[in-house]
């Protein structure tokens, strides 16, 4: 049976971008993003120190649709029902470690495909450069990855999609999420994503303990407002303390820590009247 660095090598030689993969922990055993592909020479060393590394892909000119169950959302059934199937054509597909499946499909020039967490409950959508999919034949404490021949186009090709199934894909997305979908990779553009979407008193709340309470004029407002929206949510009078004493932290113009406390203790003294 061939090594892993020779199954490795193989990937590599057909094209692939190669991580070497901690079989332990499913993390990658180099810095990878943003770096241009291993070399053969590179393959050979790292497999040399790390002989039954697992082997992942990077999505840089393919992507793939990874279908799973995770707890009460079976991917599986979410496709099956998914008003789209049909634009599904086959293709190259494998079978995950935990009983999941991968179809493998090629990027299109013309309509760019991006990472999408969840697009339906148990679906996610890996394409961002930086993503990767574990290998056959690459196992986990949970099995083995191998490939579905059976299930996939004749002679394991992998297909490059019609532009039809990338947009149900990314209305589908927008649908599930609730925000208009910009086309961009994943969390990284989380910042611009969430200008897209009507914002939460929730999102607010989390905001404000990254930015603070501002500056000297509108602090105490700011302050009121933060607490008042932890207690409505029942959040413990111990934490709302915290909270806002690393919000107080992040201000440009902090509040005196006594001044912080007084107004907080306040409120919650209110609060249980």
């Amino acid at each position: 049976m061939p090594s892993m660095q020779e199954y490795a090598l193989q990937y590599q030689k057909l094209g692939f971008a190669v991580v070497p993969i901690n079989p332990k922990n499913k993390m990658p055993l180099i810095e990878f993003a943003d770096k241009p592909a291993m070399t053969a020479d590179e393959i050979k060393k790292i497999w040399t120190s790390w002989p039954n590394a697992n082997i992942a892909l990077r999505t840089t000119n393919f992507f793939v649709i990874d279908i799973d169950r995770h707890g009460k959302n079976d991917g599986f059934e979410s496709l099956k029902h998914w008003q789209h199937l049909k634009l599904l054509e086959p293709t190259l597909q494998a079978k995950t470690a935990s009983g999941g499946k991968h179809l493998f499909y090629f990027k299109r020039e013309d309509t760019p495909v991006s990472q999408m967490i969840g697009f339906l409950p148990g679906v996610d959508i890996k394409a961002h450069q930086n993503n990767y999919v574990l290998v056959a034949p690459s196992a986990t404490e949970k099995g083995q990855y191998e490939w579905d021949l059976e299930k996939s186009k004749e002679g394991g090709t992998i297909v490059t999609p019609s532009k039809d199934l990338i947009l149900a894909i990314k209305r589908q997305y927008e649908e599930t999420h609730g925000y208009k979908h910009d086309g961009l990779d994943g969390l990284r553009d989380l910042r611009q994503r969430s200008y897209s979407r009507r914002k939460s008193k929730t999102t607010d709340l989390f905001e404000t303990i990254a930015l603070g309470f501002g500056n000297e004029g509108g602090r105490n407002d700011k302050l009121a407002s933060f607490v008042s929206g932890l207690l409505i949510r029942a959040v413990d009078d111990e934490y709302v303390l915290t909270l806002a004493q690393i919000a107080n932290s992040n201000s440009a113009q902090p509040l005196p820590d006594k001044e912080l406390v007084r107004t907080v203790e306040s409120m919650i003294k209110k609060d249980r009247r």
